[in-house]
């Protein structure tokens, strides 16, 4: 099970990092892969970009460190709740072929916070 709760940590902290450095950092790139990136403010945008990329550090580093690893199902399920909320915008905005992804990191993100628990 340790085994595939770090997989799945892996999985997690690369699609974290990827949408989040260009939500943070490459707005111009997230606005031409997302849509909605141009459509709401820059600021949060860079906000949900910046909280993706904590909660990826949060998934990995506490866990391999041995320092506060309570702290690695707290990211997750933070992680959980951003993508639980952008299924929910993308509902609204009825996106529905996005709902996908969303739903997978979710399943992910629930799978890691039960197993560290």
């Amino acid at each position: 099970m340790n085994i595939a709760l770090w997989i799945v940590q892996g999985v997690l902290v690369i699609g974290f990092v990827f949408s989040g450095w260009m939500k943070a950092f490459r707005q111009e790139k997230a606005k031409a892969s997302w849509p909605w990136a141009g459509e709401v403010p820059k600021g949060l945008v860079a906000f949900i970009g910046i909280a993706e990329l904590i909660g990826a550090l949060g998934l990995i580093l506490p866990q391999a460190t041995g320092i506060a690893p309570n702290l690695t199902p707290i990211a997750a399920i933070g992680l959980g709740a951003i993508v639980l909320f952008g299924a929910v915008f993308h509902v609204m905005r009825k996106e529905y072929r996005e709902i996908g992804v969303n739903v997978v990191f979710l399943a992910l993100a629930v799978f890691v916070a039960f197993g560290r628990l």
